[in-house]
């Protein structure tokens, strides 16, 4: 918005080239959104615990679970609206209004977002215990993975699946896109959604991988650097640097207040959301494979549960004490905040190997 009405009147004040440059506007967003979610947190957390919405610890198949975590009982959730509003307010406000890819990760981030206030919703007013049922998630991730992949499909070289490593390897899946953006946007939703178990970790990995995200976007959207890098040049997803950096500067403002030991937690609202916006932006650049570097821990994760259940179901044995794999290091004796802040760097690193991955081609 800020670009729309500044940039115009670069001729008759020089200042106002600034708005020209993606990197600035993209630095002013994650300062905007921090401040956002520094001053609107505390009126979010006092609103929610006046309205007594708090986390319920409730582990029924594993009372150990339940005395470690019995402090957090009652702390306010659903605490990812202001994160998404801090992203939706600093993205509009520095990006380019008109720009048709921020309008598809606007529109999937608040999609998804809603999905996952209507979860949180039911736990918490209705004593619904699982709040929304696993397929009704399911269905509006599908729908939304639908509606995303379509739109990508109809804009020329959208379609395509970009490998990395390999310079002019490529496949151009047609309609058959549709199925890979259900996929993804699926997949980083529930990822994001079973790391956010311990104070801060969900979150610091999230803001890790939107900061690799936002180098991503930047250089696929210069014609000049996606040439010198032999990586797709995106028109417009340049912009998307603006996006990412958003969700960057909230997720720093959220880790305010959610670090351990936590005054508010993100709940469905915020991880859904937050998963489900760096898919939408990785199938945008083309980097959906690089997905399982940059959410390397999100893919651990994920991961540790799928092989947790196949194993018990196939034979009755389990891998790890506990899933998802942070409780698993809970169960062998490690303080929360050791394992968290030990995921973190593993995130760091992450999202440091997949920015070398702009140069191993």
């Amino acid at each position: 918005m800020l670009y729309n009405l500044f940039y115009p009147l670069h001729e008759t004040l020089a200042f106002f080239n600034l708005f020209r440059y993606i990197t600035f506007r993209a630095s002013m967003a994650a300062v905007s959104a921090f401040l956002a979610s520094l001053i609107f947190g505390p009126l979010v957390i006092n609103l929610l615990r006046r309205m007594q919405i708090g986390e319920k610890v409730v582990k029924q198949d594993s009372q150990f679970l339940d005395d470690l975590h019995k402090s957090k009982q009652g702390t306010p959730t659903m605490g990812g609206i202001f994160i998404v509003l801090a992203i939706v307010v600093s993205t509009l406000l520095w990006a380019d209004a008109t720009n048709r890819y921020i309008h598809l990760v606007l529109f999937g981030t608040v999609w998804l977002a809603i999905t996952g206030f209507f979860d949180d919703y039911l736990k918490q007013k209705k004593s619904v215990a699982k709040g929304l049922t696993v397929r009704s998630k399911i269905i509006s991730q599908v729908a939304l993975g639908v509606i995303i992949g379509y739109i990508l499909f109809k804009i020329p070289g959208g379609s395509r699946l970009d490998f990395p490593f390999l310079k002019e390897l490529y496949l151009e899946l047609g309609v058959w896109f549709i199925l890979v953006a259900i996929l993804v946007i699926t997949g980083t939703s529930n990822a994001v959604n079973l790391t956010d178990g311990l104070d801060g970790l969900a979150i610091g990995c999230v803001s890790s991988a939107a900061l690799a995200f936002s180098v991503l976007s930047y250089v696929s959207g210069n014609i000049k650097l996606s040439q010198y890098l032999l990586i797709p040049y995106i028109r417009d997803s340049g912009e998307l640097t603006v996006f990412c950096a958003s969700i960057f500067g909230a997720g720093l403002g959220f880790l305010w207040f959610n670090c351990y030991p936590a005054s508010i937690f993100m709940g469905d609202v915020g991880s859904l959301a937050l998963g489900g916006a760096l898919g939408i932006v990785s199938l945008i650049i083309k980097k959906e494979l690089l997905l399982v570097i940059v959410g390397g821990v999100f893919v651990l994760e994920a991961l540790s549960v799928i092989l947790q259940v196949a194993c018990f179901r196939l034979f009755r044995k389990r891998i790890l004490r506990c899933a998802p794999i942070h409780h698993h290091f809970q169960f062998l004796g490690w303080k929360e905040n050791k394992i968290i802040v030990r995921f973190w760097i593993l995130a760091i690193l992450f999202a440091v190997l997949t920015l070398v991955t702009l140069k191993v081609r």
